[in-house]
């Protein structure tokens, strides 16, 4: 029915004609005034189609403006002026919106990112030359970011179409907003980084040339944008005879701190570093490490998270006494309180916000990879458990705009609240 197949853009690239873009934008505006008849709005943009092959012939290119104007005058010419005015306002807030924009990254942005959204992409995750000009708009930037991760289609089929396919999907995906990959994905997709993962769990063993390729590997991926998080719970207690020449462990603290010096002197132009250090509930450092950061100033840098066991949490419902483990012979050193180490732990918590808290047996009970092995660590933020030297790829997806749901009579989805079984969860 189409004869008009390609549109030109606003920043004057060329785009294929979207017969769905103009029902959303009439839906819309229908909703603004009064009910949508979905038949109606069909027809409105058949009406519209009809229009444009008559005005256009086959081989021109109107630009989104034209075809905007025409909607208009088919919206008042089928009776619908209350609907044509909403549809003008609309037109309106979105070029204030354009021109806002403009006025923030210097051209033409045609991309569905709010002014905040510009902003952000502009000042984290636009491709700059050496001079801090912007190289890329945000439509440019999703084309690089679905270009990059189609790559991967490769492992599994050579044919370049099907690799144009993914491509395609993805980044249609990525411009509608309905996923968005987090930010090192966004920064470095494409170019020579090429670290895709915002998160890393780097293993902390107890030697100093260990302690100190990771320390190395930790400046690595920070540099590049990335977070990571520790378990430094294999570290002798402080004080303990390392050797026969009478040196004394650090301990775990020691080095926390140290993992937070090299940090902090590691920044790049969007992001400060970031880290989560671990310690079990059962190390006999314990006590330091959760009023660690109870001092103002002190590990700036780090989030850090108290690894409790199941054993700790019946003695602390016991209130019993429990074994701190020298991490080196298992052994145990000595016996404290559960209840007065967790009292320790809600105190420090009230008052600064940290330590927080990880229930490891549990993790790992529901661990669907266990037969890698155990996990004792989690990513900078904690949004996920990972094994050493195991990453994740963060990302965010809009339910908003993937809601299926009853049709009202207006045309729109509902939104249909998921039932939870409270009673049933692990």
């Amino acid at each position: 029915m189409v004869g008009i197949d390609k549109i030109r853009k606003r920043d004057g690239s060329i785009a294929d004609f979207d017969l769905e873009k103009i029902e959303h934008a009439l839906v819309k505006a229908f909703v603004a005034v009064e009910s949508v008849d979905e038949d109606e709005v069909s027809k409105l943009a058949i009406i519209v189609t009809e229009v444009l092959n008559t005005k256009f012939h086959k081989n021109s290119i109107p630009a989104v403006e034209e075809i905007q104007d025409l909607v208009e005058q088919v919206l008042i010419e089928q009776g619908y002026a209350k609907t044509a005015k909403a549809y003008i306002l609309y037109r309106q807030k979105r070029a204030e919106l354009r021109s806002t924009k403009k006025a923030i990254l210097g051209f033409v942005d045609d991309s569905k990112l709010t002014f905040n959204g510009a902003f952000i992409a502009k000042e984290k995750y636009l491709l700059k030359d050496e001079s801090g000009n912007i190289e890329e708009s945000p439509l440019q930037m999703f084309q690089r970011v679905a270009k990059s991760v189609a790559v991967a289609e490769l492992k599994y089929s050579k044919s370049k179409i099907k690799l144009k396919e993914v491509e395609d999907k993805f980044y249609n995906i990525l411009s509608s907003l309905k996923f968005m990959p987090a930010g090192r994905t966004l920064a470095n997709a494409g170019t020579k980084i090429g670290q895709l993962s915002n998160a890393f769990v780097i293993p902390i063993y107890d030697s100093v040339e260990d302690i100190f390729k990771a320390l190395s590997e930790q400046a690595i991926i920070h540099k590049y944008g990335g977070g990571t998080g520790f378990d430094f719970s294999q570290l002798r207690a402080k004080g303990t005879r390392v050797s026969n020449m009478g040196q004394v462990a650090a301990g775990p603290v020691s080095y926390l701190k140290l993992f937070d010096q090299a940090s902090s002197r590691i920044k790049t132009s969007s992001r400060q570093s970031s880290n989560m250090g671990i310690l079990r509930v059962d190390h006999p450092d314990i006590l330091e490490f959760i009023t660690s950061k109870s001092r103002e100033g002190v590990l700036k840098t780090f989030n850090i998270s108290v690894g409790l066991t199941t054993e700790f949490m019946r003695a602390v419902n016991g209130d019993r006494e429990y074994d701190l483990i020298n991490p080196k012979t298992g052994k145990s050193v000595r016996r404290i309180s559960a209840r007065q180490v967790f009292d320790l732990l809600i105190t420090t918590a009230w008052q600064s916000a940290e330590p927080g808290i990880l229930f490891l047996d549990r993790i790992n009970r529901l661990n669907p990879t266990s037969h890698v092995g155990k996990i004792s660590a989690v990513s900078a933020c904690a949004e996920t458990p990972l094994h050493p030297y195991e990453s994740s790829n963060l990302g965010s997806i809009n339910l908003d705009k993937l809601v299926i749901g009853p049709v009202t009579n207006a045309g729109v989805h509902q939104h249909v609240p998921i039932p939870v079984n409270y009673e049933n969860r692990p």
